[in-house]
C-alpha cells in the first residue's frame, strides 16, 4: 500500500507531459480567433486553457527533479534553486492568467478591459512581478531543470529538450501567434518524461 503511495505521483507524469503543451496550444490556437482578445468566450476559454495547462507544470517540474542525482551540498542546493525559481515562476504565471481570466469576465467591453488592467497593474509591485520578472523565473527553472537532467552518465533526457524548450521560448516571445509552436517544441522535449519507470521485481524469498 506504501509503495502505490509513493508511485501515485509519478503516475501523473504522462498526462501532465501531454496535457501542458496540449493546453498551452490550444490557448495559443484561440487567441488567434477574432474576438478572442476582448471579454468573451474566447477570452475565457484560452485563458481557462492556459491556466490548467500551467497547472499540470508542477508534476513536470516534480518529475525533473526526480530523475536529478546532484552530487554533494552544492549540487543538492542548486537542485533545489532550480525547483524553487521554477516553482516561483509558475505562481507568478498562474496569477498572471487568473488576473487577466477575471478581468475579463468583469469588463463589458474591450475599453473597460483596459481600464481595469490599468488599475490592476498599477498597483505597486503587480507589474514587475506578476508581468515582468517573476514570470521569467519560470522559463529559468525550467532550463535548469531540463539542463541538469540532460547531462552525465546516466542522463534521462538528451541534449535536445533544453534546445527544443528554449527555442519554444524565443519563438513565442518574438511573436504569441507561435504559441501553438511553442507547444510543440515542449511536448517533444519532455515526452521522454512520459516513458513509464520500469518497477524492480520481487526478489524471491
Amino acid at each position: 500500500m506504501n509503495a502505490n503511495r509513493t508511485t501515485s505521483p509519478a503516475r501523473l507524469t504522462p498526462y501532465a507531459v501531454v496535457g501542458a503543451p496540449a493546453l498551452m496550444a490550444l490557448y495559443g490556437g484561440i487567441r488567434l480567433l477574432p474576438g478572442s482578445r476582448e471579454p468573451g468566450p474566447g477570452w475565457t476559454a484560452g485563458h481557462t486553457a492556459m491556466f490548467a495547462g500551467l497547472l499540470l507544470f508542477a508534476p513536470v517540474f516534480l518529475a525533473l527533479r526526480g530523475k536529478l542525482a546532484p552530487r554533494g551540498a552544492a549540487g543538492r542546493i542548486a537542485a533545489g534553486a532550480a525547483v524553487g525559481a521554477a516553482f516561483a515562476g509558475l505562481l507568478c504565471s498562474l496569477a498572471q492568467i487568473g488576473i487577466d481570466l477575471v478581468v475579463g469576465l468583469a469588463a463589458a467591453d474591450k475599453a473597460e478591459q483596459s481600464r481595469l488592467f490599468d488599475r490592476v497593474q498599477g498597483v505597486p509591485g503587480v507589474l514587475p512581478v506578476v508581468y515582468q520578472v517573476g514570470p521569467l523565473l519560470f522559463y529559468v527553472g525550467l532550463l535548469a531543470l531540463l539542463t541538469a537532467a540532460s547531462v552525465g552518465r546516466s542522463r534521462p533526457l538528451r541534449w535536445w529538450s533544453p534546445v527544443l524548450v528554449l527555442l519554444g521560448i524565443l519563438a513565442s516571445g518574438a511573436d504569441l501567434a507561435l504559441i501553438p509552436l511553442a507547444a510543440v517544441c515542449y511536448l517533444v522535449a519532455l515526452a521522454p518524461l512520459a516513458r513509464p519507470a520500469v518497477a524492480p521485481r520481487p526478489v524471491p524469498a
